[in-house]
């Protein structure tokens, strides 16, 4: 293993069995430290940021992956607010999920406790990073950062300033940041079995599977976004619209964005129309035949219905039923969020009941698959698998489990 990682694992690691015992008090009380640090440095953090923007620009970098590397005033300012945001919730450390009496009067407690040390590699957004940081601090659990190049000189602010801010409250080692080395720290990391307790990969498809194909640490898998947008033939247009136009523009950088629209035949005509007005010089539309038999656009290929853009790049695709865009859905996504827009009660429970992914949303925007949309604060990520934990990871997912049992002298016969 790289020293420097040794060292720091090493650190993490007794990091972590103080940070068992830390009460709600004390890591309340350092996530308010980290809100104000981030506040009062705000001009630091900016300066740093665009050492950031600058090469990311220079690298040929798309706008869209840009923007989700910026941070500016407003930005740093509501990391700060999600930061307080944790304070207000619930800690659920020491919460008792049940209790038993047993005959023989042993008293059985299933206690929700920490998990321990979470390894976090991650891409572009230095939000991640304090978004992390603190959900493990509330959650009693360590975190190893590992962000990308593209954000070196912001996390090592962010990293720094936490750091600072909570040394006089919590051991200083629970947040760590590993700002040296490429791909062979990654894979390091996700093989340090005895030092980290699970690993979460956050980022594009590549990296997600490296890490789930190659790690002998256990994996929080959260799947790409290759979110999906049924627009049934009894949707109300405008709602159709609108949530489109939020689902695809407000920020296609990011997973919960929507990457593919399914329109049912009898409404494409009415539709279609309306969603190429909306979008007309600002997304690139990429259409099936039938799609270009009714507006302009490129003819979409079996790869676009397969691809994560995250950018402002949008696959349709005319469907002559419910079923059909379930069987798409089911051929394509990555199981993360997918949308109906409809008026029938009946065909929406029949698409939340078969869509087999994290969130099924009807009616609404696929970008509310969000940790703080949710009330959970913030999110570790967003699970695609089944096992420990689906969805948003929030603090209650970020915790594991263990009986604690009372007795007074009993013996087992």
């Amino acid at each position: 293993m790289n020293e420097q990682l040794f060292k720091q694992l090493t650190q993490a690691k007794q990091a972590s069995r103080h940070m068992m015992t830390m009460n709600t008090q004390s890591k309340n009380q350092a996530l308010i430290k980290i809100a104000q640090a981030l506040k009062d440095h705000v001009l630091e953090i900016i300066n740093e940021n665009q050492k950031d923007i600058e090469h990311a620009k220079a690298s040929g970098m798309s706008d869209a992956m840009v923007d989700r590397l910026l941070l500016n005033e407003d930005r740093i300012v509501a990391m700060a607010d999600d930061v307080l945001k944790l304070v207000s919730l619930d800690d659920p450390v020491g919460g008792i999920i049940r209790e038993i009496k047993r005959p023989n009067g042993l008293l059985i407690k299933q206690v929700r406790v920490p998990i321990g040390i979470f390894g976090i590699i991650y891409e572009s957004r230095p939000n991640v990073t304090v978004d992390i940081a603190c959900l493990c601090i509330k959650s009693g659990n360590v975190c190893v950062l590992k962000g990308g190049k593209e954000a070196m000189h912001s996390n090592r602010i962010l990293t720094k300033l936490m750091r600072e801010a909570i040394k006089e409250t919590l051991p200083v080692d629970c947040v760590q940041l590993i700002d040296y080395g490429g791909r062979e720290m990654v894979d390091e990391l996700i093989h340090a079995y005895g030092y980290v307790d699970v690993v979460v990969p956050r980022g594009g498809a590549g990296l997600i599977q490296h890490v789930v194909q190659n790690a002998t640490v256990p994996v929080i898998e959260t799947g790409a976004g290759n979110c999906h947008l049924y627009i049934d033939k009894e949707a109300d247009l405008k709602k159709a619209i609108d949530i489109t136009v939020n689902a695809k523009i407000q920020r296609p950088s990011v997973c919960n964005a929507i990457e593919t629209i399914l329109v049912h035949q009898d409404i494409a005509d009415t539709y279609l129309p309306l969603l190429y007005e909306a979008f007309h010089e600002r997304v690139d539309i990429r259409g099936d035949s039938k799609v270009q038999k009714i507006i302009p656009c490129q003819l979409a290929t079996l790869t676009d219905y397969a691809t994560e853009y995250d950018d402002y790049i949008v696959a349709v695709k005319i469907v002559d039923s419910l079923q059909e865009a379930i069987e798409h859905i089911y051929q394509y996504s990555t199981k993360h969020s997918e949308a109906i827009i409809t008026e029938n009660q009946d065909t929406a429970h029949m698409f939340l009941n078969s869509i087999d992914s994290a969130c099924v949303y009807h009616n609404a925007s696929t970008r509310f698959s969000d940790g703080g949309q949710f009330g959970f604060g913030a999110e570790l990520g967003i699970s695609t698998q089944k096992l420990h934990a689906r969805g948003p990871l929030g603090l209650l997912e970020m915790t594991s489990y263990q009986y604690k049992i009372y007795g007074q002298g009993q013996v087992r016969e």
